[in-house]
C-alpha cells in the first residue's frame, strides 16, 4: 500500500466502513424486529416494526452520503494532486526558457558595459596602435 495512491486508500477504506455500518444497521433493525416479535399486543408490535423498518431507512441513507462524501474527498484529492503535476511540468517547461532569456539579457547588458565610454576594457592582447611615421 506504500505506492498505492491515497484517493484509492480512501475508497478502499470507505467501502470497509459502508460494510461495517451496513451491517450495524441491519443488526439495529433486526432488534426491533425481535422486539416486535416478542410484543403480547399489536399496537405494541406495530410500533417495533415501523421502528425497524425506519431504522433502516434512515440508516441505509446515512451510510449512503458518508460513502458519497469519501467519495467527493478521494475525487478532490485525485484532481488536485493531478492539477498540482500539471502546475510542475508547467513550470519545468517554462523555466529553461526564462533561462534563455535571462542569458540573452545578460549578454546584452555585458555588450553595453563595454560599448560605453565609461567601461573599463579587459583584452587579452595588447593594442597595436599606429605611429605616424610608418605611412
Amino acid at each position: 500500500m506504500a505506492d498505492a495512491d491515497l484517493d484509492a486508500i480512501i475508497r478502499q477504506l470507505a467501502k470497509q466502513q459502508h460494510k461495517t455500518l451496513t451491517a450495524a444497521v441491519k443488526k439495529r433493525r433486526d432488534r426491533y424486529a425481535a422486539l416486535a416479535a416478542k410484543a403480547k399486543d399489536t399496537e405494541t408490535r406495530q410500533r417495533y416494526r415501523q421502528l425497524a423498518k425506519e431504522t433502516l431507512e434512515i440508516g441505509t441513507a446515512t451510510v449512503k452520503r458518508l460513502q458519497m462524501s469519501a467519495d467527493n474527498a478521494a475525487y478532490s484529492y485525485a484532481r488536485s494532486i493531478r492539477q498540482a503535476v500539471e502546475a510542475s511540468s508547467a513550470k519545468t517547461k517554462a523555466a529553461p526558457a526564462t533561462k534563455v532569456i535571462s542569458a540573452r539579457k545578460a549578454s546584452k547588458k555585458r555588450r553595453a558595459d563595454f560599448s560605453s565610454p565609461h567601461a573599463k576594457v579587459h583584452r587579452s592582447r595588447p593594442i597595436k596602435r599606429s605611429s605616424a611615421g610608418d605611412d
